[in-house]
């Protein structure tokens, strides 16, 4: 497998490029914003967006690495149909073509009559990304491809992007909101065990250049396969005596009151699955909880893996606390990502059900399911 956490981080580094692409092209971006609709829309939120950036950098990363890995084709699975409404109503499969000639022209047919747009984004598409990283070459991993997948979500808080705010202020380190918030995610796991195994979080709006106005972004790995565990992210530090607990602002009443006195009433917030567990990789907080159903295998495949091979993990929170209620103290079984929901249609196919618990340090996590154990209704 060597090669193969190259591969993604440059995917990834691809991806963040073209998100930053659609954002510089505001009347465009306003332009290529269609709504999800049936079977595929999260039911979280009143309005879901699908983007033309969503969906090509889904289609980039699936051609990318099915191009380089040919094993991994039909198991590299994303977010989004890749089926796109145009201005004229007609639908659009887009994908990523032989030549860049051949993308522009199709991608045309989306953005008609932004005929230099196509060309703008076809040309992100077929190029080459050269990674400044000297480490990645020499990460040897022993993981035969054949036994893995990969779950994509090309951009991770999707409202947060299409609003586009550029300049909110951080909380304890903390963004509640705003760009800063939207990632892209991959995450590969056994096929077999649905165990994943190695993830990539890019950044793609982490600074924006003060003399440009040109955002930058950064990227985070993490392998955890075997005894193998290896991470770009440095080791966290010892436990907080109380830890830091961040929440979405959607959160009830009864899980920030039970929190709240466990870490010390500072509860932090925030935008976006994949944000949150990234918060919790950086050490800007220590645990993240949802009480609803409302994150998918997309949103969580990536940091659980990253999570992993720092010591931590990612729980079924309504699983964990069933557990705790019956008397059973043994570690609560973490999410896997090859088992779809049964008799469920759609996105909510792969939603992770009754919640989840992500930490880096295992008795963070008991004090969360001791004090989420006494809650009625959980």
């Amino acid at each position: 497998m060597v090669g193969l956490l190259e591969a993604l981080v440059g995917v990834s580094e691809k991806a963040a490029h073209i998100a930053r692409l659609c954002r510089r092209e505001e009347p465009l971006f306003q332009l290529l914003v269609a709504e999800k609709t049936g079977p595929d829309r999260n039911r979280r939120f009143l309005q879901d967006f699908k983007t033309l950036a969503d969906v090509l950098i889904q289609e980039v990363i699936k051609h990318d690495l099915g191009k380089e890995f040919p094993e991994l084709q039909g198991h590299i699975h994303g977010e989004e149909s890749n089926e796109f409404q145009s201005a004229q109503g007609d639908t659009v499969a887009v994908r990523v073509c032989a030549t860049r000639g051949d993308t522009a022209a199709l991608l045309g047919a989306v953005l008609e009559p932004e005929r230099a747009a196509a060309e703008l984004l076809a040309a992100a598409v077929h190029r080459d990304v050269a990674l400044g990283d000297t480490a990645l070459p020499g990460v040897e991993l022993s993981i035969p491809t054949q036994d893995l997948a990969v779950w994509i979500d090309p951009i991770d808080s999707t409202n947060e992007y299409i609003g586009g705010r550029e300049d909110v202020a951080p909380v304890d380190g903390i963004a509640p909101g705003g760009l800063s918030s939207a990632l892209v995610l991959i995450g590969v796991y056994d096929r077999h065990t649905g165990c994943p195994v190695l993830g990539v979080i890019n950044e793609p709006f982490f600074h924006r250049d003060p003399l440009t106005r040109r955002w930058h972004g950064r990227y985070h790995w993490g392998v955890a396969y075997g005894d193998t565990r290896l991470s770009s992210l440095s080791p966290p530090g010892p436990p907080r005596p109380q830890p830091r607990v961040v929440l979405s602002r959607a959160e009830g009443p009864a899980v920030r009151g039970a929190l709240g006195p466990l870490c010390g009433h500072r509860l932090s917030f925030a935008a976006g699955a994949g944000y949150k567990m990234l918060c919790v990789l950086l050490g800007l907080a220590d645990i993240y909880v949802l009480s609803e159903g409302s994150t998918f295998a997309w949103d969580a495949c990536a940091p659980h893996a990253i999570l992993r091979a720092l010591g931590g993990g990612l729980v079924a929170l309504g699983g964990a606390l069933r557990a705790r209620r019956a008397g059973d103290t043994e570690d609560p079984p973490e999410l896997v990502y090859n088992r779809p929901a049964e008799g469920a249609t759609g996105a909510e196919r792969w939603a992770n059900r009754g919640g989840l618990v992500a930490y880096v340090h295992p008795q963070h996590l008991e004090a969360v399911l001791a004090t989420l154990a006494t809650v009625p209704g959980l």
